[in-house]
């Protein structure tokens, strides 16, 4: 066996990077930056009103100030300020020229229709300086970025409307075994639903990529091999799920260097998911996961996603967080890495209630996947786990 961070490494080191392609900026969400955005403006382009109130000179405050015009968001002040006088303003317009701040209209009473007095005893600028939070020519958004939401506002508020993006790994799973059916038939003796196959699509689809389903190969080499064979002509990245073990029907790794795929590894020092395999042929990448759905889960989120965002660019592959255990936490077999499903209550990580790898309702309520390091047989409240999101 080999640990987790060797496998890992193997991994990243035989990852490559994808192309890239422009696309609208509302179809870009999800998708991994491809080069710098530079914003086209100063923002704010002009000091800008931070509230509604009274532009003046903060000298003059303890005048009473005239009100000589009103400026709106939209409109751009005409009057020079000078002693004793004020514009009314509203949030978002520009000052006008001489004025130095704004008075908040609370913090003013009205002498008369155009005079107005402070009422306060100091005030803040209340306003927006000129290029304070960019500057024409400045980098926003670096290449690598995952685009979020947040990201699309920036982008939409320098112009950037036509995203270069990286273009996605094609991914293509195929779930394995006869006791295998899938979800709409009801499981006779012997038989489970195709839980892997489906979760598996959903987990690409989050990592940022497309996928295709092929279906189930039944435990024959025939098929298996045709579907192998079919999947790495149309795909990127090949996920089979099942037949990695040892037993007498476990003969994906057999069909994978039928197929002309080099097995980089086969097993991983990880509880659960130590049947992993990993191989490559050219420019495809083929993984063996577990058949039992923990397992599936976990090794997908913390050998295959990582993959699939170094591809696509993304500049942090790996995405973790250190957090205190809220318990303290003992296990028997220190000889693997464990990861177990978890919530995270008030900033600490709680495991949840976990029967083993077969035990999909285990991530129901699940909030991460935390690591217990090999070899560590006890944990302590406020020690720190290495937590992956999930």
């Amino acid at each position: 066996m080999i640990t987790y961070e060797e496998a890992l490494e193997i991994i990243l080191n035989h990852s490559y990077k994808s192309g890239n392609e422009t696309v609208t900026l509302p179809e870009s969400t999800g998708r991994v930056l491809a080069e710098d955005v530079i914003s086209d403006i100063n923002m704010p382009p002009f000091n800008r009103s931070a509230v509604d109130g009274f532009a003046c000179r903060k000298k003059d405050i303890r005048l009473p100030l005239e009100i000589i015009e009103t400026v709106k968001a939209g409109v751009h002040p005409v009057k020079k300020i000078g002693q004793g006088q004020c514009t009314r303003i509203m949030t978002g317009a520009p000052l006008p020229e001489g004025a130095d701040c704004v008075i908040m209209v609370e913090e003013t009473a009205e002498i008369s229709s155009d005079k107005i007095r402070f009422t306060a005893e100091d005030t803040k600028p209340n306003f927006s300086p000129f290029a304070q939070d960019i500057s024409e020519g400045e980098r926003v958004l670096e290449s690598g970025t995952l685009i979020g939401p947040q990201h699309i506002g920036i982008m939409a508020a320098v112009g950037y409307v036509n995203p270069r993006v990286s273009t996605r790994p094609k991914v293509t799973v195929i779930s394995t075994g006869d006791e295998i059916v899938e979800p709409d038939y009801k499981p006779g003796i012997s038989q489970i639903r195709n839980s892997n196959g489906y979760q598996l699509v959903a987990q690409v689809a989050r990592a940022g990529s497309i996928s295709e389903y092929l279906g189930i190969a039944p435990d024959n080499e025939e098929d298996t091999f045709h579907l192998i064979t079919k999947a790495l002509a149309m795909s990127d990245i090949i996920l089979l799920t099942g037949g990695v073990s040892m037993g007498t029907y476990d003969f994906v790794p057999k069909i994978l260097e039928q197929a002309g795929i080099e097995i980089l590894f086969r097993t991983v020092a990880i509880q659960p998911g130590k049947p992993t395999i990993f191989g490559i042929k050219g420019n495809k990448r083929i993984f063996g996961l577990p058949g039992n759905p923990v397992s599936c889960f976990t090794i997908f989120e913390i050998l295959v996603r990582p993959l699939i965002r170094k591809i696509m660019g993304v500049q942090q592959p790996v995405r973790k967080l250190q957090m205190p255990l809220g318990i303290d936490y003992q296990r028997r077999r220190t000889d693997r890495m464990q990861w177990l499903p978890v919530q995270i209550q008030e900033g600490k990580v709680y495991p949840l209630e976990y029967h083993g790898s077969a035990h999909i309702f285990s991530l129901a309520t699940a909030h991460a996947i935390a690591a217990i390091p090999l070899g560590i047989t006890k944990l302590y409240t406020g020690d720190l786990l290495d937590v992956r999101p999930v």
